[in-house]
């Protein structure tokens, strides 16, 4: 039997056969941009307001790069344990089906703004970034309070097919005089295991209504070093400053007050080396979105690009000693002429 394809086309017939819809000519159902790891799309009709997504195995980018699609199925149940500790804040799973890897959910409120689009705009919300800051020190405490989360979330591989491997190990290999720091990190971060990480930490998967997020895409999700949340959301932040330095300074008061609110929250928790493995992580990420599998979208120009992998590697070679001393040395990559 061939396998079934989620599309914007089969998707109505596919929900109302599964009892979730009853006419789906009367479903309004457009495909959501942004990702290369997944189909979804975006259904609503009466009383309904989801989202549907399937896994590829094959993603959608110029390299060669495969996960299981399983990972599916980890996604929704790390959206349907994270619901107890961020109430309101994530989707509700409405429908799993095992036999197609694909679940439905609830989809952000009508007015929400995808935190990417508003960033790009040059609207920068410090009130937003403190909120993520907050929200991942949430994640952090919450998960260490509860051992479940260590036994559920325990297997890395989906984490490695998603993140280490494209991200890290494709970058060592391309960029040789990176290649011994970037093996020292991936060595060192696999070594913490302290908290759940969500590991798409990311503007993209923030959508901002009144100031409150609503977080999205936990296909990566495992227990290991949450300073790679922390480095991942203000690697994207920082990306932004290269390609649009009129903005910049704007950017960087987004960083900053994330980063105060998050460690405000974290204030007595057990974080280790969380400041250091974030600037580390910082400079791997910054560098992997340039020469990784997964290369930025937005920036284009060469000349940005060296000037990217340069301070990436001054990141990680010289590891600053704290997170502002981070900062202020990509701030002077981003401001010179």
């Amino acid at each position: 039997m061939a396998e079934f394809r989620l599309t914007s086309e089969t998707l109505g017939t596919y929900l109302a056969d599964h009892g979730l819809a009853n006419d789906p000519a009367a479903l309004s159902i457009r495909e959501l941009g942004g990702g290369v790891s997944n189909f979804v799309s975006l259904v609503e009709g009466p009383g309904i307001r989801w989202v549907a997504k399937q896994s590829l195995g094959k993603l959608r980018v110029k390299d060669n790069w495969t996960s299981q699609r399983e990972r599916i199925f980890r996604e929704a149940a790390a959206i349907e344990s994270v619901g107890s500790i961020l109430d309101g804040a994530v989707p509700q799973v409405i429908h799993v089906d095992h036999a197609n890897f694909l679940f439905v959910m609830t989809a952000a409120p009508e007015d929400s703004v995808v935190w990417k689009k508003s960033l790009l705009e040059g609207k920068v919300s410090v009130e937003v970034a403190e909120a993520a800051g907050r929200m991942l020190a949430t994640m952090i405490k919450a998960s260490q309070q509860g051992p479940a989360y260590r036994q559920q979330f325990a297997d890395r591989t989906v984490f490695d097919e998603l993140r280490v491997d494209p991200y890290y190990r494709t970058t060592a290999a391309r960029c040789t005089e990176a290649r011994h720091v970037l093996e020292e990190l991936i060595e060192d971060s696999w070594a913490i295991q302290n908290s759940l990480v969500h590991g798409d930490y990311s503007p993209k998967n923030m959508l901002v209504r009144a100031g409150s997020i609503f977080l999205i895409d936990f296909e990566v999700v495992h227990w290991g070093d949450p300073a790679f949340d922390s480095a991942f959301l203000v690697n994207h932040l920082m990306l932004k400053s290269f390609h649009q330095p009129q903005f910049a300074e704007l950017y960087f008061q987004a960083a900053r007050a994330f980063w105060q609110a998050l460690m405000a929250a974290l204030s007595g928790v057990q974080t280790m080396d969380f400041e250091s493995m974030t600037v580390r992580h910082l400079g791997g990420l910054m560098l992997a979105r340039i020469d990784g599998k997964s290369p930025v979208e937005y920036i284009h120009d060469e000349d940005v690009k060296s000037r990217v992998r340069r301070t990436a590697k001054w990141l990680l070679n010289d590891c600053p000693g704290s997170f502002s001393a981070a900062l202020e040395l990509v701030s002077q990559s981003v401001l010179e002429t």
